[in-house]
């Protein structure tokens, strides 16, 4: 990404928990073990729903697209997190915290539309299984993953590159483990009125849409559940969507911890508040990559039973 920012910050300064070296060590720990919980947990996705016939199906195409897309998000923050665990000083050059919050944002708009996919593919199932295979056909469910990942691209390029103009007049320390985009945002010595009002416009179309959208399919499942007389096709259609809500549950219920605002502009005067609010930004932002392969295998047969014949086939093959 070409940075076109005419400012006097080359670099910018991670304050992280440089103030509590001990509890660096512990959080090392934890979150290294969280971030390979999450590269195994969705590389297994991935893995199944490419190479197993029995999920070549749009919920499972969908599913894989989350698994990829979580791992995409979590590479390019945690790896970051973990190094300012163990280094001094914490840096960043100013074109790669833009690039930084490039990828988070993205990751993060993306799967905000994805889930609202996943709930129409639901919604489809549910409420119109005999249209299913028409409607959710392989000719349609790739342009839906196409324009998610397209939409969260394009909107993450509009917000950076209008952060990156502003300028930042010296103060280059950032009251975070990463570039949080509000945390930079707070650093710029001009008025950053157009970014909060594009941040809040930007909010409404990849947050409140899809909301509202996954709500209203929600709505019309449950009234197509409610309807079935037959214990198993009510046991069926809870089983085919639990696992889809929980996750959206999960994701959409931590965004307002993992957008809490750090006080960037006072790092050596910041209140006790600041640390749980970077403690509690930092593990919901790798609690729902982490719960999503879990949630998905514990819910869900097919997975189980394409895990257990993956196995089977290693072993017979050795």
């Amino acid at each position: 990404m070409e940075v076109a920012n005419q400012s006097t910050v080359a670099e910018f300064i991670l304050l992280g928990l440089s103030d509590q070296p001990k509890l660096e060590k512990t959080l090392f720990i934890l979150i290294l073990s969280m971030y390979l919980v999450i590269l195994l947990g969705n590389g297994v996705l991935m893995f199944l729903t490419i190479l197993d016939p029995r999920l070549h199906t749009p919920m499972y195409f969908f599913l894989g697209n989350l698994s990829f897309l979580d791992v995409c998000y979590t590479t390019s923050s945690i790896p970051l997190v973990l190094d300012g665990f163990l280094t001094p000083r914490k840096t960043i050059s100013f074109s790669g915290c833009a690039v930084q919050m490039f990828l988070s944002f993205a990751m993060g708009a993306t799967e905000c539309v994805l889930l609202g996919m996943m709930a129409f593919d639901r919604y489809v199932a549910i409420c119109n299984p005999l249209r299913y295979p028409l409607v959710m056909s392989k000719a349609a469910c790739v342009p839906m993953a196409v324009c998610s990942w397209v939409a969260g691209g394009t909107n993450s390029l509009v917000q950076i590159s209008l952060a990156v103009q502003l300028p930042f007049c010296g103060d280059n320390v950032i009251n975070h483990f990463t570039c949080e985009i509000l945390a930079v945002l707070k650093l710029a010595c001009a008025d950053i009125s157009i970014n909060v009002v594009s941040m809040g416009v930007t909010n409404v179309i990849f947050l409140g849409v899809p909301v509202l959208f996954i709500l209203v399919s929600y709505i019309f499942i449950l009234s197509t559940i409610l309807r079935i007389l037959s214990p198993e096709g009510l046991r069926k259609a809870f089983s085919t969507c639990s696992a889809h809500l929980a996750v959206v549950v999960i994701f959409y219920g931590t965004i307002p911890f993992m957008y809490a605002k750090p006080k960037s502009k006072d790092p050596l005067g910041a209140d006790k508040q600041d640390v749980s609010d970077k403690l509690i930004s930092l593990f919901y932002g790798v609690l729902t990559p982490t719960l999503n392969p879990i949630i998905y295998s514990l819910r869900n047969k097919d997975v189980k039973v394409a895990v257990k014949n993956l196995v089977s086939q290693n072993c017979f093959t050795k």
